[in-house]
């Protein structure tokens, strides 16, 4: 009998959900929350309201296209955490209601693992492409961002992580100095293409061992824009391409020389791009030219699937599906949960 599962996530502003059958993608439904631009970023009790309208008009669309049945779900697969906890608790109570009517198991998912097992979604029956154990992992979003050890779908060894800042936050409060608009992240990346990487230079911090650190990047950034701005009020308008890329290939060094580090100490060659900023296309050709470099096998996601997303948690459901690992209906979300 195959195994069905419908993944739900609700970590921040995303709506999702999507099904997954026997490790099979079926569906994948994401609704976005445009009501953040405005604000510079994620309001969170606006982000919980807009889940509640979503959610249930998201799960619908995702069971559709599937063309499954509801009677057909083997289990509900939910985002626990880490993430904001009203958004966190629309997910959880919906997918708590669903599974008690349905008769079907609840099963957590920590939404950093997720972002790792999506590179072990098929998109149909005959994919084989995945990573093999063990390998390291490069996880970077908005509000993480790790080196992992992967040995197993349920061992997972952190080797390192940023002491402040994420990289991701460091892209989107970069650019909200520069003036552009929410979210940041995509902005840069866009701009950065006409631009030219070596036009500024910004500090790097000095962290020991495989740890990052940005908070002092963002600091240098903004006291270069804010001098170079007393002189020149158009600056950064004029200057917009190569402020741009010149902050992402600054970004992306601290990244890779980390990652190059992690390497070296484990002569792990498997390598996985995982988080929302592995969309990033400088960090996707960085990696590609570090596996020609180090002859390694590198795993980058497809674009879609970077960003938050159902299918991710419905992946990591299927397998902890496969172990029994249920999850009681007492349970409850967690803001913040380590991997």
């Amino acid at each position: 009998m195959p195994i069905t599962i419908l993944g739900i996530e609700s970590s921040c502003d995303d709506t999702a959900a999507a099904i997954v059958r026997d490790g099979i993608l079926l569906s994948n439904v994401i609704a976005n929350q445009d009501v953040h631009k405005k604000y510079g970023g994620v309001v969170p009790e606006l982000a919980s309201r807009a889940h509640q309208q979503n959610i249930i008009p998201v799960v619908d669309r995702a069971i559709r296209d599937a063309g499954v049945k509801p009677v057909e779900l083997s289990a509900v697969a939910f985002t626990r955490g880490p993430g904001l906890l009203g958004s966190l608790l629309v997910g959880t109570s919906f997918a708590k209601g669903f599974a008690l009517a349905r008769n079907i198991p609840i099963v957590e998912v920590n939404h950093l693992q997720a972002h790792i097992l999506v590179h072990f979604l098929k998109m149909k029956e005959n994919d084989t492409k995945k990573p093999s154990f063990p390998f390291l992992s490069l996880l970077v979003s908005g509000g993480h961002t790790q080196l992992l050890i992967v040995r197993d779908y349920d061992q997972m060894e952190t080797i390192g992580k940023t002491i402040d800042d994420a990289a991701g936050e460091a892209f989107d409060k970069c650019a909200k100095v520069m003036g552009l608009p929410y979210p940041g992240g995509p902005m840069v990346d866009k701009y950065s293409v006409e631009g030219n990487p070596d036009a500024f230079k910004f500090s790097k911090p000095r962290v020991g061992g495989l740890d990052f650190s940005f908070s002092g990047l963002k600091t240098s950034f903004l006291y270069f824009l804010r001098d170079r701005m007393k002189e020149d009020p158009e600056f950064s308008s004029k200057y917009r391409n190569d402020l741009s890329a010149s902050i992402q290939k600054t970004i992306v060094d601290i990244l890779s020389d980390k990652l190059e580090m992690a390497y070296r100490q484990t002569g792990i060659r498997e390598i996985v791009l995982a988080g929302g900023v592995s969309a990033n296309s400088g960090l996707r050709k960085r990696m590609e030219d570090l596996a020609v470099k180090n002859n390694w096998k590198v795993y980058i996601p497809q674009a879609r699937l970077t960003t938050d997303n159902a299918a991710m948690i419905a992946i990591t459901g299927y397998f902890k599906f496969l172990s029994g690992e249920f999850a009681g209906l007492d349970i409850t979300p967690m803001a913040r949960m380590p991997l």
